[in-house]
């Protein structure tokens, strides 16, 4: 069970690193010349520093699935990073909804379960305190 917890943090951390650093570091027009592409242009209604700070929450998250339990600092961080995790998920899945992108509620919400098995596993049956 620990291997899988590791395993999924791990997994949902790459995803947040790659999308957060796309967010932050990415000039807007370029973000929403790619999201039309591929269907996530929900970043053309949003200003540029909204998308920035979701992008900016997208690394802490891939640092905070992380880094606590790999450092030994603060490891409960995981658990409470993985509930952060799933507001922000929702936030995305109805953002998505408002504008019909139903495969990407349906990703988000795969994400969603992912984060709720790190959050429910760290804080129950493998928690990094007990």
């Amino acid at each position: 069970m620990n291997l899988a917890l590791w395993i999924v943090a791990g997994l949902l951390a790459t995803l947040a690193l790659f999308g957060g650093a796309t967010k932050t570091f990415m000039p807007k027009d370029k973000l929403d010349e790619l999201g039309a592409k591929s269907g996530g242009g929900w970043t053309e209604h949003a200003s540029a520093g909204f998308v920035r700070i979701l992008g900016v929450l997208e690394l802490l998250a891939a640092a905070g699935l992380i880094l606590p339990a790999a450092l030994d600092i603060a490891p409960m961080m995981v658990p409470v990073t993985a509930v952060c995790w799933i507001l922000l998920m929702i936030g995305a899945m109805i953002t998505h909804a408002r504008y019909e992108q139903y495969k990407y509620v349906a990703l988000n919400f795969v994400y969603l379960a992912l984060a709720a098995f790190v959050a429910w596993g760290r804080f129950g049956p493998e928690s990094f305190t007990g």
